[in-house]
């Protein structure tokens, strides 16, 4: 085969030509590959949470919460997502309030516990010596809409 045959800028001898360009096909592959790694993965990446129904409210205010303080449907309690005893709860509190003057809690109860279970979480909250609590809601907007 002779050198016109193969093209212009081919002179017929492989090895005595300098490569002056960059490939980059197989970095945009790696590239797009990374890229979908990270958007499979990120939806794994969220804040592990509780599945609690939260009952709807027409007006809610946001506070920060120190301590998170979860009752569940099915009777369970939680203090920051770890389950423990009242008695434990109790003890944690009173440990946290005696460290910091400033400490609040954020009772979020399932709408299927019974208001009797979250008042005795409130009176428990209290008697640790934490003041200023909130009780978690969902906002509903149309809640007061037919009154």
């Amino acid at each position: 085969m002779s050198a016109s045959a193969l093209g212009p800028g081919h002179d017929g001898d492989d090895g005595g030509e300098l490569i002056t360009e960059i490939n980059v096909t197989p970095m945009v592959d790696i590239m797009l590959v990374l890229l979908i790694i990270f958007m499979v993965t990120a939806t794994f990446i969220v804040r592990p949470s509780i599945k609690v129904e939260l009952p709807k409210a027409s007006r809610a205010d946001r506070s920060v919460a120190t301590v998170g303080v979860t009752l569940k449907a099915d009777g369970g309690l939680m203090l920051n997502g770890r389950p423990l005893s009242e008695k434990a709860l109790m003890a944690e509190l009173r440990r946290q309030a005696r460290s910091r003057r400033d400490v609040q809690a954020i009772i979020a109860g399932d709408a299927a516990v019974q208001h009797g279970r979250v008042v005795r979480v409130i009176d428990i909250i209290r008697r640790a010596g934490v003041t200023r609590f909130a009780i978690n809601v969902q906002l509903d907007e149309g809640a007061l809409e037919g009154l």
